[in-house]
Formats: structure tokens, C-alpha cells, sequence
């Protein structure tokens, strides 16, 4: 019977030391002398946050201080599309990691500043732990939480949470108090051109399947459809202007569609011009009358003789005084 010969044990991989155990990640640790961040396992294992939203928030805490962290910044600078990377940002200003809050400077202009913390706060009392709220125009002067300013935007608001607006007379006398939030405003009613509007951009895709659109494209479109209604423009020429010569390729269907209703946005309908005005006595044909001499009919205001008979009686008594 052969003996049986053992396989020889895997030579060690230089520099990594050897597991005890048989499976799962091994740590192979390097000194890191500058250049890192320090991240707590509250955040990288947190149970309830998103893969991308622990990634971002790890970014964030790596940046400098005033670094745009807004999401058209993050957007160009990282693969995921718009609406994961304003979901992450969501789900960290949800778990008290971020927080926003809108300031005016020196010159009057709205900014947005970012509180990163880098240790979870209370979402309900972030306006005051661990933050001391600078004077207006002044830095930030804070140990857990990194500010970035960034410009406002409109498209970048429609995805985040409203934020706290501190009031011009509490930032100048009162700097370390937080103006309560502003609560935000009502939708406005919608009217029977929202609905045909909504109907109109949902049925687009039976002209072409790539105008099929979200639920969400369909309502932040739809006000701009309902200015085209106001103007008098009729549903089947917003169809024909939305679903004409589109492009071969395309991306974001709905860029395109907002792009066309905006730049081909017609102009009001001028007002109808007004009607002549009715006069109080309305000219009518004279009646009918049969002529007395020849018994032709014509019209006459009075029963008599017709023109040519007349003519002929007044031609007969010239030639009877002239003889």
C-alpha cells in the first residue's frame, strides 16, 4: 500500500502575518503618518446607513474645511448618479451626521453651510450640540463638526430636507442661539390643467417608449406643461412639440422634455379682438311689388310702377309737351 504523502504547508506572504482563523478578512495594517481620518465604528458599521451613505460620509469627514459638499459637486466628482448620492446625504442628515443651516454674510447673499459631525447628534437637538453658530460673515469654530459652504441652488433644494433660516437680528445680537426652523410652505392647490398636464407627460410614452418617466419627473414637469395650457397652446401641440425630432441617443428624457418647455415656452395668447358694434336700425330689402303697367315684379317701398315703365311714361309726356 503506497504511503500517503501530505501537501506542503503554503509559504507565508512576506510582511502579513499569519490568521488564526480559517476564513473571513485578515487586517494587514500599514502606519499611516499623515494624510488620514479617523472614523468611528458607529459609522462604518452602522446597521441602518447605506453602503454609499457610510462611503460619503467617510469623504466628507476627509475633506478640508469651505470643500463644496453639495450635491452637484459630489456628483462630478464621484460615479453614482444625482439622486444616490442626495438618498445618502438624506439618510446621514436622518442620523444626525450632517446638518444644514442657511446664513446670510456680510454683502447680504444666501449661503448654505454644512455641519459635519463626525460622532452622531441628536437629530432633535443638532441646533445646539457641538456647534457654536459663528457671527454673520465669520468661520465656524468647531471641533466635531467640518462646515462647507457652498452657493444655493435651486435643483440641488428639490432634494434635500429644508434647513433652519436664522433671522438677521438673532445672528447679529445672539450668535450662539438657533433661530427655530421655518416650517415649510403648503403645496399650492392643483387645478384641472395640473391634471391634464400630469395625464399629458404619463401618455408620452406611447408616442416613444423612452419618454417613459418617473412619477417623480412627471409632477416637478407638470408646472411647466400647465404654463404652456395658460397660454392657449392646445394639449395636442405640447405633444407634438415634446415627441418631434428627438435625439437619437438619449440619456435623461427628462432634461430633454424640461429643456423644450422651457426654451420653446410660446408667448401669451393676445386677447381676442372685440366685435363691431351692432347698429340700432338694421337696413332690410324693400318688399316686393308687382308693377301696375307691365306686372313685373321688383322691390319698392310702396306699390306703383316698375323703372323701365316709368322711364317709358316720363320719355312719352317729354314728346307730347314738345310737340
Amino acid at each position: 500500500m503506497a504511503e500517503q504523502k501530505l501537501s506542503a504547508a503554503p509559504r507565508p506572504i512576506q510582511g502579513v502575518r499569519r490568521s488564526t482563523t480559517h476564513s473571513g478578512v485578515t487586517h494587514v495594517r500599514t502606519y499611516q503618518s499623515g494624510q488620514y481620518v479617523v472614523v468611528g465604528n458607529h459609522l462604518a458599521q452602522h446597521r441602518d446607513l447605506s453602503l454609499t451613505a457610510i462611503g460619503l460620509a467617510t469623504h466628507i469627514f476627509s475633506v478640508p474645511e469651505s470643500t463644496p459638499v453639495d450635491i452637484r459637486s459630489l456628483t462630478e466628482r464621484f460615479p453614482e448618479g444625482r439622486d444616490r448620492i442626495a438618498f445618502a446625504l438624506r439618510e446621514l442628515e436622518a442620523h444626525g451626521y450632517l446638518r444644514r443651516v442657511r446664513e446670510r454674510t456680510e454683502d447680504g447673499q444666501l449661503v448654505t453651510r454644512t455641519y459635519a459631525h463626525h460622532a452622531p447628534v441628536d437629530v432633535a437637538s443638532a441646533g445646539v450640540t457641538g456647534i457654536e453658530r459663528p457671527p454673520v460673515g465669520g468661520r465656524a469654530r468647531t471641533r466635531d463638526a467640518v462646515a462647507g459652504v457652498s452657493r444655493e441652488e435651486t435643483a440641488q433644494e428639490d432634494y434635500l430636507a429644508p434647513c433652519e433660516v436664522p433671522s438677521d437680528s438673532a445672528a447679529a445680537v445672539e450668535p450662539d442661539v438657533v433661530a427655530p426652523s421655518v416650517e415649510p410652505p403648503a403645496p399650492a392647490p392643483r387645478g384641472p390643467l395640473h391634471e391634464k398636464a400630469v395625464t399629458l407627460l404619463a401618455g408620452l410614452r406611447r408616442a416613444d417608449e423612452r419618454l417613459t418617466l418617473s412619477l417623480r419627473d412627471v409632477h416637478r414637469l407638470a408646472p411647466a406643461v400647465v404654463d404652456w395650457l395658460e397660454r392657449g397652446a392646445a394639449p395636442a401641440a405640447v405633444l407634438r412639440t415634446l415627441t418631434a425630432d428627438l435625439p437619437v441617443t438619449m440619456k435623461h428624457p427628462a432634461g430633454v422634455l424640461a429643456y423644450r418647455l422651457r426654451e420653446l415656452l410660446p408667448p401669451p395668447l393676445p386677447a381676442a379682438p372685440e366685435p363691431p358694434p351692432v347698429t340700432a336700425a338694421v337696413h332690410r330689402p324693400h318688399p316686393f311689388q308687382e308693377c301696375d303697367g307691365c306686372e313685373r315684379v321688383f322691390r319698392a317701398p310702396e306699390p306703383g310702377r316698375c323703372r323701365d315703365c316709368r322711364y317709358g311714361q316720363a320719355t312719352a309726356e317729354g314728346t307730347v309737351r314738345a310737340a
